[in-house]
């Protein structure tokens, strides 16, 4: 088929990860030829990156997926192309429950995209091999400013409860040198901030595809050293691989953001053996206390998983017990859904009733936006760094950004998308900042 003025659209599900993969996606298909369009029915190409997380995101998924499919059956030409994590879980049955699918690849074969799109095969073809970086690919960044780093590939954790190993394979790292050249090319493209991804980012540099082994403190070094590389954030580590040269990282280098996102999971020990998530309670503390040793004012965000199988009452209260101590400044709250291909799902007899984990979910909520709410006060009458984005969402004569901390900061004041400028703050909620930005401030900057 020829890609000569073909349109596209791209429907994301899940992780910054795909969020990437999805930007990859469309610098690809727009160097074919294609182009963007806002509206899926208008798109002769309509494709899905899909997330296998959880139960949520397959089932809205599959509506979507329905809903081009009636497409399709008003138009024969139009090509359905579904990627990602769900479509390497469903592999062997893809094309079987959705025949009008005619594309299907894992998140190691996004460039198969292009591979099939200029051939001239008529039938279904799916590529899942674990190969190949998305990094490789070129961008089309939903913002010219900030952009996405994939710096490894997989993971070697084996999660009970996380298909993320069956669908991304084994970790795979990029050589060191090569993800500062493409940093340094971003820069110098006008890009303020990155993000790097992995999904367990800071155990970076064991596995390097052609090249020497390094670590994830060393690769924070190199990118700070990239001048006009403004702000580097990364997710998501884990609490294993917090090792204290990148906890000193936070303090001594000055693109790295004052924010890290450290997931708990549990605050039961016994749970989290049972989700093998290779630390325990006291061990997560221990890390806690070592980062804000270094970092007293970081903000620290997490990810919390409700009714997993066997979580008594008394574990629930361990992790509201840590929620209390640790005072997360926000976080991911999920009830527990049951995967293919794991471990976790196999304990049928231990699940706990839906409505046992809601209620849960209910005061585990109150208690963590109380705590972020505590700690979003000490950010009033100081004065930020704030990265613009573009206008508030709730107020459109205001400005939205984000501060170093991860905060988002609605404010009044003059500047522009991507300019980084101080704005004092004169209120927060557990979620969000508000201030203003002096004239004299926007003089300055």
């Amino acid at each position: 088929m020829s890609a000569v003025s073909k349109t596209f659209h791209v429907t994301t599900f899940g992780c910054q990860m795909n969020e990437h993969d999805s930007e990859r996606m469309k610098g690809m298909l727009v160097a074919l030829g294609y182009a963007e369009t806002a509206e899926q029915q208008e798109a002769e190409l309509i494709l899905f990156n899909t997330c296998s997380i959880r139960e949520k995101a397959d089932s809205r998924f599959i509506s979507y997926l329905q809903l081009a499919a009636s497409y399709k059956r008003r138009n024969p030409e139009i090509v359905i192309g579904v990627g990602g994590c769900w479509a390497q879980s469903v592999k062997e049955d893809v094309f079987r429950q959705f025949p009008y699918v005619d594309v299907a690849f894992g998140p190691g074969q996004v460039h198969k995209l292009a591979e099939f799109l200029t051939s001239d095969s008529l039938t279904a073809q799916g590529f899942f091999e674990f190969e190949g970086f998305t990094g490789h690919l070129p961008s089309a960044r939903a913002r010219d400013f900030q952009g996405w780093v994939q710096i490894s590939a997989g993971c070697n954790m084996k999660c009970s409860y996380c298909i993320v190993p069956a669908t991304r394979g084994r970790q795979v790292d990029r050589p060191l040198e090569e993800l500062v050249a493409e940093v340094r090319e971003m820069v110098d493209a006008g890009v303020a901030e990155v993000t790097l991804l992995g999904q367990n980012v800071n155990a970076y540099g064991r596995a390097v595809r052609g090249g020497s082994r390094s670590s994830f403190a060393a690769l924070l070094h190199e990118l700070d050293a990239i001048d006009g590389l403004r702000r580097v954030r990364y997710t998501s580590p884990h609490p294993q691989d917090m090792t204290e040269d990148v906890v000193r990282a936070h303090a001594d280098l000055a693109s790295v953001c004052p924010h890290m996102h450290l997931p708990l999971q549990s605050g039961s020990s016994r749970i989290l053996k049972a989700m093998r998530r290779t630390y325990s309670r006291e061990r997560f503390a221990d890390r806690v206390a070592l980062i804000r040793e270094h970092n007293p004012d970081i903000a620290l965000t997490t990810d919390i998983i409700i009714g997993f199988p066997g979580e008594t009452e008394a574990d629930f209260a361990e992790t509201l017990e840590v929620c209390e101590e640790v005072g997360f400044d926000g976080a991911f709250t999920f009830i527990y859904s049951p995967r293919r291909e794991t471990e976790a799902a196999e304990l049928v007899g231990d699940f706990v009733p839906h409505e046992v984990s809601v209620e849960r979910m209910d005061r585990l909520v109150e208690v963590v936006q109380r705590r972020a709410l505590e700690r979003s006060q000490r950010f009033v009458g100081r004065t930020l760094d704030v990265l613009v984005e573009g206008p508030s969402r709730t107020d459109p004569s205001r400005l939205r950004g984000r501060s170093g901390h991860g905060k988002t900061v609605n404010f009044s004041g003059l500047a522009e998308a991507g300019e980084i400028v101080p704005v004092q703050i004169t209120g927060a909620t557990s979620q969000t900042l508000a201030g203003e930005m002096s004239l004299l401030a926007r003089a300055l900057v």
